[in-house]
């Protein structure tokens, strides 16, 4: 272990020569750092426009077109954060990080060239191309970036931080100018631009490759001999074959509660089997991780609305400023490139005076001030014009207090899950975090659902309001009985508020829940904060 700090020699490669370095790291981090950045320029340009084109394009003119747009978008989001699970044991198995890279990178960059088709079955079969394509991309070239440190090497944490970078000025850059061009130009020069963003990442990937400069690092476990090659040679063909299963899974998305159900039922078999073959001290912790995963899965939930309900949101019901919907879906990814560093700083200032809060009173801190910021976006309404928008501050305020409860969240949870987890399982728990994206996606749709549907009907007036009507009503300031004579735009922004009101309420109620199992998870996380 390099207690002080310093670098072991880099080692020869059978394959390649020598691991360079360039500003004090890994030579190959800086191309991983721009493979990911185009890589997510293109998946968070597409993110941006896709709710929008099913509504104003796929689905237009159905009366039930905005939940359409809204299933789809779930069902997506949930496949899409489901194969990285396979893609990262096929990768640890079979074929390496990177050929498992280059494979999922062919895949996304097919599939957002054939999302600019305009015709209704390449949009799935394109959704289908990007979701098996991620399932191989997203969990290793990650998994990359920690394989160019050796253990106990005191510059990972800041080759994650440069890493970490490169994903949100990707994700804040891409909705800002797909936007622009989906709406100066039409959607599918928005979805090509994707598409190039993609490539790109692929090409700066190949030429690290093809330079050595990743070492001896990332090839296939099993070597090059015949084996290996037939191994590789299948994974290839079951990938492209799986492609019409997906489409089929986003076309008929009512199976995809099924696939998620299924995956949960084998996790929770599988951690209990864990805590049967461990020490008690070591159950007490991975009790700690799943209750983590809990929390996690109920932030994302609410947090993922920002692809879905929000975007409609900034559409429908936002007098926006300088910005079209679109391109709203940068705002989070701009506050992060802001905030990153400085929290980082908060946090290292607070464990040096000994202020920093064990990581469950920090889950429980980020939930609550997700819930404050659905709240502000909730209260808006107050605050409408006469064609029924709110201003823009809102929307921006609400997404600052997102971005600051993902910050006190998302940092520590993967960091908690690789500490406390026994090592032999530490692959499967890492599984299970990522499956939890994918049961929030999930759960994020049938909250956003509740948007498309009609807030001032009238039918709330039959029955006796109730607590939940109060809390509404008090954030809101409008009473159900005057919802029914709303103007149609003013409907729709009850509508939002309503549901927005519900969401922070019942995230602020998971944070006093957080807070109240934090003494307990403190204790059973036996010394690790």
């Amino acid at each position: 272990m390099a207690t002080e700090g310093i670098p072991a020699k880099p080692q020869k490669d059978p394959f390649e020569g020598e691991l360079q370095e360039m500003f004090g790291h890994p030579k190959g981090l800086f191309y991983l750092f721009f493979a990911e950045l185009w890589e997510r320029f293109s998946f968070y340009g597409m993110r941006a426009l896709l709710t929008l084109y099913m509504t104003d394009v796929l689905f237009n003119g159905l009366p039930n077109g905005e939940e359409l747009s809204i299933v789809v978008y779930a069902a997506y989001g949930s496949l899409v954060y489901a194969t990285p699970f396979i893609g990262g044991m096929v990768a640890d198995k079979l074929i390496g990080y990177r050929k498992a890279i280059m494979l999922g990178g062919i895949l996304m960059t097919l599939g957002h060239f054939v999302l600019a088709i305009e015709n209704t079955y390449a949009f799935y079969i394109a959704l289908a191309l990007i979701i098996v394509g991620n399932g191989f991309f997203k969990p290793n070239i990650s998994s990359f970036v920690g394989s160019l440190y050796k253990e106990g090497d005191a510059r990972r944490d800041g080759g994650f931080t440069i890493f970490y970078m490169g994903i949100n000025i990707g994700a804040a850059a891409a909705p800002i100018f797909c936007g622009w061009l989906a709406d100066a130009f039409g959607w599918h020069w928005g979805f090509g631009a994707a598409g190039v963003g993609m490539l790109a990442g692929l090409i700066f990937f190949w030429d690290g490759m093809r330079k050595g400069v990743f070492g001896n690092e990332g090839h296939p476990p099993n070597g090059k001999g015949t084996l290996a090659k037939t191994a590789e040679s299948v994974v290839y063909v079951l990938a492209f074959m799986s492609v019409p299963i997906f489409t089929f899974l986003v076309w008929e998305n009512q199976y995809v509660s099924w696939i998620l159900y299924g995956a949960l039922a084998v996790s929770i078999a599988y951690v209990v089997y864990i805590m049967t073959i461990v020490s008690k001290e070591e159950v007490q912790r991975v009790l700690v991780v799943c209750i983590l995963t809990f929390f996690i899965t109920v932030f994302w939930s609410f947090f993922e609305q920002s692809g879905s309900s929000l975007t409609l949101f900034a559409k429908n019901s936002v007098d926006l400023v300088l910005m079209n919907a679109a391109q709203t879906n940068s705002i989070n990814a701009i506050f992060i490139i802001i905030f990153a560093i400085p929290f980082s700083m908060m946090w290292i200032w607070l464990s040096k005076k000994k202020m920093n809060p064990y990581t469950p009173i920090k889950f429980a801190l980020g939930i609550a001030q997700l819930g404050l910021g659905f709240l502000i976006f909730a209260i808006s309404i107050r605050f409408a014009n006469e064609s029924a928008l709110v201003p823009m501050i809102f929307l921006v305020l609400g997404y600052l207090l997102m971005t600051t409860g993902e910050l006190f969240i998302s940092p520590v949870g993967l960091s908690k899950v690789t500490e406390l987890t026994p090592k032999q399982f530490v692959g499967f728990m890492m599984g299970v975090w990522f499956l939890s994206s994918a049961f929030a996606h999930h759960i994020a749709g049938i909250i956003a659902t509740f948007t498309a549907g009609n807030g001032g009907d009238g039918q709330q007036t039959a029955t006796e309001p109730t607590f939940i009507d109060g809390l509404v009503e008090m954030v809101t300031g409008v009473a159900p009985e005057q919802a029914a004579n709303f103007t149609e735009g003013m409907e729709k922004l009850y509508t939002y508020s309503t549901v927005f009101s519900q969401v922070g309420f019942a995230a602020i109620g998971f944070a006093i829940l957080a807070l109240i199992l934090s003494p307990l998870m403190i204790k059973w996380s036996n010394g690790i904060r």
